[in-house]
């Protein structure tokens, strides 16, 4: 059994102006593939309208039996070998697809790393999850709790997916990705610059799952268990809130829109990406998007997306990269930084 004594732990309780670097990034997708093509033999759609309305070719999905745990494991495990690490002192899972209602899987993905003892625990914040576990990891290290935390985005999203409704079907994929932070200097490649995080709870009808909480814990209705979203506002709030939320980042940092190398964004929809861009006065090239191969993963579609940015060449040592991200809550948020010199596990 790990050492929790006070003894112990009493160098990580030392508060500390340390800044939250990117030391690490890994990715894991399940193997198998599902396409247009194949969602269009049983539900009313085709190709042409799946990918004319999301921009999504296909996605991963997995195979029964394979959880949100094993994924967020793989993506860690990716994430500290590509770090040269083979230890953390924290895990934030971020996660809204948790393997069980209690408790939260974060500590069953800490064991599985060979992580025994380290703090350990779920944040859901839905597709905005990623960018609050940076945020709660970099709090973690300016805290002096811990000096390097592993922060992962993981989803079965398709488990919250009514297999017959051709408005959600096509949109989601399963997935996991995964930055390891460390302690460093704010003036280093790979520190996390500010963050801007918000939620707008009033609206959280638009984007919700009725049945399987404390308030309602089964319904006769097997619908009530399944995501129900409303496309069309939450496309014009995620828009907006998205563009805010990096002037924001942008004004704190004293960056400027032309300034940014790279935007990396929630992969929701590739409209979603391209309105963004245009209200942000972004070129057409700044903002990245992988959603065609892999659709939407909720809170693990920004380290999916960064990792395959670094091995397809477009995201480079040095850039300026802005992160942002808009999910059900609402909740949405932001940070940035200059891209560190790593390779993805």
């Amino acid at each position: 059994m790990a050492d929790l004594s006070s003894s112990a732990r009493k160098d990580f309780l030392v508060p500390s102006s340390q800044a939250a670097v990117i030391a690490g990034l890994g990715s894991w997708l399940p193997p198998r593939v599902v396409g247009n093509e194949e969602i269009a033999q049983r539900l009313d759609t085709s190709d042409e309208w799946i990918r004319s309305r999301t921009g999504i070719a296909e996605r991963r999905v997995v195979d029964h039996g394979t959880s949100t745990v094993d994924l967020a494991v793989e993506a860690g495990r990716r994430a500290l070998t590509s770090a040269g690490e083979d230890g953390a002192d924290a895990v934030v899972l971020a996660t809204s697809t948790a393997d069980q209602p209690c408790p939260a899987s974060a500590p069953q993905v800490a064991t599985k790393l060979g992580l025994n003892g380290v703090a350990a625990f779920d944040v859901n914040a839905v597709c905005s999850g990623f960018i609050y576990g940076l945020a709660t990891g970099a709090g973690l290290i300016a805290a002096g709790i811990a000096r390097r935390v592993l922060v992962i985005g993981a989803d079965v999203f398709t488990s919250l997916v009514d297999p017959e409704d051709r408005g959600t079907v096509p949109i989601f994929g399963d997935g996991a990705g995964a930055v390891l932070l460390r302690a460093g200097d704010d003036g280093e490649l790979g520190a996390l610059g500010p963050f801007d995080l918000h939620s707008e709870g009033e609206l959280a009808g638009l984007l919700w799952v009725e049945a399987g909480g404390a308030k309602n814990r089964r319904s006769d209705d097997p619908r009530d268990h399944y995501l129900v979203m409303q496309g069309q506002t939450v496309f014009r709030h995620a828009c907006a809130r998205m563009a805010e939320s990096a002037r924001a980042v942008l004004d704190a940092a004293g960056w400027m829109v032309g300034d940014i190398d790279r935007f990396v964004g929630h992969q929701a929809n590739i409209r979603i990406l391209q309105t963004c861009a245009k209200q942000l006065g972004l070129a057409d090239d700044v903002m990245y998007s992988n959603i065609e191969k892999v659709g939407n993963t909720s809170a693990a579609s920004i380290p999916i997306a960064l990792a395959d940015a670094v091995k397809d060449g477009t995201l480079q040592p040095g850039h300026r990269v802005v992160m942002g991200a808009f999910g059900a809550g609402l909740t949405w948020g932001s940070t940035l930084l200059r891209w560190p010199d790593v390779i993805p596990g």
